[in-house]
């Protein structure tokens, strides 16, 4: 009679190898979704949303009263002949800052980088930022790299946010504050917001509604 040991059942390998890989991609996947609930708590308490919805100024407000909650002292430039910043930070160091508040689909480019590290120089600015609800074009980071001016993108602003408790949220900010003004393209008269009884969103009007009925977004 042979003294060696028996050799593994190879069926049972096999089914214990498929139950382990079946429990594997079950454990994957769970983990997924759950990170993904995470995500959406995260972005439902940034206020992310609202932030998309803003106009240009309205973004501007909205930092800065997320960067005094950061501990800053932020002031908006005046909305022409800025420079390239929109916000100037003053604490340890003096930081510029341009915002900007883009759809989803429309990432932010090199001119950008270019424009805010030409304000670092003007207002003689320790550091340039620029801060987005979008992403950057791979152009704008290797710039931005060679430059050192500081890219905080759609999920950097989103942690930012969530470091704090916000006196004034995005949703506050989007309801309070009105938007730049803007001319119709139309017939040249004051656009003026209002609301859609459907959707609830502010939008722009022509003032010369009826006669005139051109409407756009706040976000463009």
């Amino acid at each position: 009679m042979s003294n060696l040991p028996e050799m593994p059942n190879i069926l049972q390998i096999l089914i214990y190898g498929f139950i382990l890989y079946v429990l594997f991609r079950i454990g994957k996947f769970m983990y997924r979704k759950i990170q993904e609930r995470r995500i959406l708590k995260r972005m439902a308490k940034s206020g992310i949303r609202y932030i998309d919805k803003m106009d240009g100024h309205q973004f501007e407000v909205y930092l800065k009263a997320l960067f005094r909650e950061l501990g800053y002292s932020p002031t908006v430039t005046k909305q022409s002949n800025d420079f390239g910043a929109d916000l100037v930070l003053k604490g340890k160091n003096r930081i510029v800052i341009q915002a900007k508040r883009y759809g989803m689909k429309n990432r932010v480019g090199i001119s950008a980088v270019q424009e805010i590290y030409a304000a670092q120089a003007y207002y003689k600015a320790h550091e340039g930022w620029v801060v987005t609800n979008s992403v950057y074009t791979r152009q704008a980071k290797e710039l931005a790299e060679a430059c050192n001016v500081k890219l905080i993108d759609r999920v950097e602003l989103q942690k930012l946010i969530n470091k704090i408790n916000q006196e004034y949220s995005a949703e506050d900010v989007y309801q309070g504050v009105t938007p730049a003004a803007r001319k119709c393209p139309t017939c040249k008269h004051d656009l003026v917001v209002r609301n859609s009884n459907k959707t609830g969103n502010k939008f722009f009007g022509c003032s010369q509604y009826p006669t005139c009925t051109h409407t756009e977004p706040i976000n463009t």
